[in-house]
């Protein structure tokens, strides 16, 4: 069964739970024009009339996500016949490697239902922080480790210099490495020919016409959650059963996917644009992938949602009443800290959009729902849900600063470092001095994923929030790079960014001499740095040295300061 929110609505009324406040009137008469125009059949027939914004040429093309919970049905015998291969192999691991789409529906799959017994454990490595891959490579023998190489275009930095790194760590043994490695791709991208050439143990290829933001159905999502143990049949049956109920033969007033776009699109349009997700522990892991289908759809035009995933409850009323809050509820969970910050924000007016799932596999039913509720909302804020249009200039930048220097090069935009305090608490109070109400505070952390990171992270996160009163979003680079970087630079111009970068002990170097991790990680710091500013960005960047936990305690007590 998926998830309550998704039964049948009463014309002029919203599913049970959901609280709209004043963007209610617009919502359902946007729903009554899209039953008049007959949208929910244009969507399904790839019409390019639905969104005026989009390259007529271009939409039907980028509408296979559509069909992929009946499609993907003659694939699964593939993917479930090769998963049992494995798990009757030497692995104690699979360590998928990949960015953005190519890895984020894995990180739910392996975050939600952990490791499974009798299949390997599902990790992903998508940082490229030397202390990161180092971590990686120790954790358990290469040999027994069964990596993805994933990547849509074939062509992303991160994942293939990952490969080269680990393919050459593997060859060092003498044999060929080939067998430890799968490759997902697009087919006739320079990734299927490097598998081929290296004899990979498998090369699966994935729909075309599937962006990457809208894959967690296809391969890039079902294999690594396979390889892992978890059911994949049922997981696209609950998307197969939510398609079902956002037919054509569905009006959109009855349509759970079209209800969620309205809803989404028109408290964007009336101020509510930050989306701010909570959930019930089992469920953590779904806002972030949640997070780059929201932000990197309908972040461009100088418009978008904002998507605020990991913040602590409860959240302080603001002046603007800029926030709408999305709950996420598995049923039998405990939801007795969830209903008190619900409460308190429903007290300070905040709108709320509330799901309970029945079980874990009902998050196949949310993957569909929210691809075509966070599609229709982009018809709703006349843009193009499908590009990414500023995604390439941050990518643009970082090659230059490579090209400048190989270890990342001199950064364009200033560095603060946290050894001189004479200079960074000014520069730091002043930075703080340019928020206003209504808009976002954005942490960049390019530094090493780790457990006491995030508690630290979180404490500077908080202060920040409790400070300026302002929604605050948190994300590891370069990973957020491929996930958020595009409503960085195309969204509103209501971002205040802070760029944390650390000084690695020890860099790990790419093989053949042609630079090192630490090299790339500093020049898409500062690419980054450069497109911000190159869209006149409120920008910090803050040196935090070789401590960064240190480095961290001290931003937070400047805070108080």
């Amino acid at each position: 069964m998926v998830a309550e929110a998704s039964q049948e609505t009463i014309r002029g009324h919203l599913p049970e739970g959901w609280i709209l406040g004043a963007a209610q009137e617009a919502t359902l008469l946007r729903l009554a024009k899209w039953d008049a125009s007959g949208a929910a059949g244009a969507i399904w027939r790839k019409e390019p009339g639905f969104w005026p914004a989009a390259d007529p040429k271009e939409v039907p093309a980028r509408l296979g996500w559509l069909s992929l919970p009946e499609s993907m049905g003659a694939r699964l015998d593939g993917i479930t016949t090769f998963a049992n291969e494995v798990k009757s192999g030497p692995y104690d691991r699979v360590l998928l490697l990949g960015m953005g789409g190519s890895s984020l529906a894995s990180s739910v799959f392996a975050n939600t239902w952990g490791r499974m017994p009798g299949f390997p454990e599902l990790e992903i490595l998508d940082s490229t922080h030397p202390a990161a891959v180092r971590h990686a490579a120790r954790e358990a023998p290469d040999q027994r480790t069964l990596f993805i190489v994933s990547s849509k275009s074939g062509t992303t930095l991160e994942p293939n210099s990952l490969f080269e790194y680990f393919w050459t760590r593997l060859s060092e043994g003498g044999a060929s490495p080939g067998p430890n490695f799968v490759a997902i791709t697009d087919p006739g991208t320079p990734l299927e020919q490097l598998a081929k050439a290296h004899s990979f143990r498998r090369l699966f290829s994935s729909p075309v016409d599937v962006g990457g933001r809208y894959s967690a159905l296809t391969e890039f999502g079902l294999i690594p959650a396979a390889l892992a143990g978890i059911d994949v049949r049922r997981v696209v049956q609950r998307a197969r059963e939510m398609a079902e109920e956002s037919s054509p033969a569905v009006t959109a007033s009855h349509n759970p996917g079209l209800i969620l776009g309205a809803a989404l699109g028109e408290l964007a349009r009336s101020g509510r644009n930050k989306v701010t997700f909570v959930t019930t522990p089992a469920l953590s892991a779904f806002p972030s992938w949640a997070e780059q289908l929201i932000a990197e759809s309908t972040g461009k035009r100088g418009t978008g949602i904002v998507p605020v995933a990991g913040e602590v409850a409860p959240f302080e009323p603001t002046n603007s009443g800029d926030r709408v809050l999305v709950e996420l509820r598995l049923r039998g969970e405990d939801t007795s800290g969830l209903d008190t910050g619900t409460a308190k924000a429903v007290e300070a007016g905040m709108p709320v959009l509330r799901f309970t799932l029945d079980e874990l596999d009902d998050l196949g039913a949310e993957f569909f729902r929210w691809e075509l509720g966070v599609a229709a909302a982009g018809a709703i804020l006349e843009i193009d849900p499908f590009d990414q249009p500023d995604v390439e200039r941050a990518k643009e930048f970082a090659r230059r600063a490579m090209t400048r220097d190989p270890r990342g090069g001199g950064p364009e935009v200033p560095l603060e470092r946290v050894d001189r305090p004479t200079e960074v608490a000014p520069a730091f109070a002043q930075w703080l001095n340019l928020a206003n109400v209504g808009d976002y505070l954005a942490i960049q952390a390019f530094l090493a994923p780790s457990e006491e990171l995030d508690l630290h992270l979180l404490e500077l996160r908080t202060a920040l929030r409790r400070k300026l009163r302002i929604s605050t979003t948190l994300g590891y680079g370069p990973r957020f790079l491929h996930s958020t970087g595009q409503l960085h630079k195309g969204g509103p111009p209501t971002g205040l960014f802070l760029q944390l970068v650390d000084e690695p002990r020890a860099d790990v170097e790419l093989p053949g001499g042609r630079g090192s991790f630490e090299g790339i990680l500093r020049a898409q710091a500062a690419g980054d740095a450069e497109a911000l500013r190159e869209k006149h960005r409120r920008l910090l960047r803050v040196q935090l040295g070789h401590d960064a936990v240190a480095g961290l305690r001290l931003l937070t007590a400047l805070v108080a300061a």
